[in-house]
């Protein structure tokens, strides 16, 4: 069974996550909620992999900065001195993944440099008017990744709460391709 860990933005709280994951668990998917610590996404890993198991079926992902922390654990980024997991991550599921800073295009390959270290599959879902993420550098950034699907949204920003329902259905939809994989 696949089960499912959801990293918060960054001036979120595992509290904030409480959509995704009550709606998750509500289509049938155990969900749990991280608290990751304010600092460089690459420092918060091992804060994330303390709070995930290393079992099988396990898919980890979040809004934002919890998304972008997810990818760097599924790509195997460590810090010094940390075991590698027994068992890889099943899937990798990106809320607004945050391609770059609002308004620095240019700081984009930086933040996506691991993405072809990771080959589990992967779900983003996207704003197209993300100011984190302009569209046309997401979506010709995909193939780095090497089973991925991108899911936009018109006009809509950072913040997925309007869609939430029709992203859930995506995620679980998503969860269940690996499930039954």
């Amino acid at each position: 069974m696949i089960r499912t860990w959801l990293g918060h933005g960054a001036s979120g709280d595992a509290a904030s996550m409480s959509p995704w994951v009550d709606g998750l668990a509500a289509l049938g998917f155990e969900a749990h909620p991280l608290q990751l610590p304010r600092r460089r996404a690459e420092e918060a890993v091992a804060a994330l992999e303390a709070q995930v198991p290393d079992e099988p079926g396990i898919v980890i992902g979040g809004h934002s900065f919890g998304g972008r922390v997810a990818s760097l654990a599924v790509a195997g980024i460590r810090s010094a001195g940390a075991e590698p997991r027994r068992h890889p991550y099943a899937g990798l599921v990106c809320l607004s993944y945050p391609l770059h800073r609002p308004g620095a295009p240019e700081t984009a390959s930086a933040r996506i440099a691991h993405w072809p270290a990771i080959s589990v599959p992967a779900l983003l879902v996207s704003g197209a008017s993300d100011p984190f993420a302009r569209i046309d550098i997401l979506e010709t950034s995909m193939p780095l990744l090497a089973n991925a699907t991108l899911v936009t949204y018109p006009r809509l920003g950072h913040g997925l709460r309007p869609v939430l329902d029709d992203a859930l259905a995506r995620i679980a939809a998503f969860l269940r391709t690996i499930d039954g994989a």
